[in-house]
């Protein structure tokens, strides 16, 4: 496999490449994350991990870069991680007992192969997609959700939880990829790898 530099600070994401067999470096990208005035959720991911990929694919010429951003929605509004505490409650109230979207914006910017989408960017061509999965939640009670918020476990995480952690217990269905509600839908990183030939066969 071609050694790809993964845009991200995020254990989780290092965690499921890995596991997925992928040989990459980890480099962060330091940037505004914040929701523009009418930027919808789909235009906002999309925005967001392309704008990652490019600050980095910068910084290392000729190399595949992969970046990401995950949010959650619900009622058209966009969750990303949680401030503090009263929010995180806040979001999980809104996520209690209905089902909400989990988008990730994955964007890989590659000096080979494959279709190219985008204007070029010193020479390298950014590929972004947007994976979808719906999460359904239990109805949660005022002590369930104060329990999770005190446990710590989605302070970092967008819409205030983490699926493979102990807010899995209040998961009761999921349409979609498992592992882009975690924070990467690998199977589409795979594809979108193997369609801009930087994997070796």
């Amino acid at each position: 496999m071609t050694r790809i530099v993964l845009a991200s600070g995020s254990p989780r994401r290092a965690e499921l490449l890995a596991a997925a067999g992928f040989e990459f470096e980890v480099r962060q990208s330091h940037l505004d994350e914040r929701v523009r005035p009418g930027e919808g959720a789909d235009d906002y991911v999309r925005r967001v991990a392309t704008e990652k990929a490019l600050a980095i694919a910068g910084q290392a010429p000729g190399r595949a870069v992969l970046a990401a951003d995950t949010v959650v929605v619900v009622d058209g509004r966009v969750l990303g991680k949680p401030d503090d505490p009263a929010e995180a409650k806040q979001m999980l109230r809104l996520l209690s007992g209905r089902a909400h979207r989990v988008l990730t914006g994955v964007c890989l910017v590659g000096p080979a192969g494959g279709e190219r989408h985008g204007p070029a960017e010193a020479g390298q061509y950014p590929d972004t997609r947007v994976a979808v999965t719906e999460v359904e939640f239990a109805s949660l009670t005022t002590d369930e959700i104060d329990w999770y918020v005190a446990s710590g476990e989605g302070v970092d995480k967008a819409g205030a939880y983490a699926i493979q952690g102990l807010a899995s217990r209040f998961v009761t269905r999921i349409e979609g990829s498992y592992t882009n509600v975690v924070g990467l839908p690998v199977a589409l990183v795979y594809q979108m790898c193997a369609r801009a030939g930087i994997l070796l066969s």
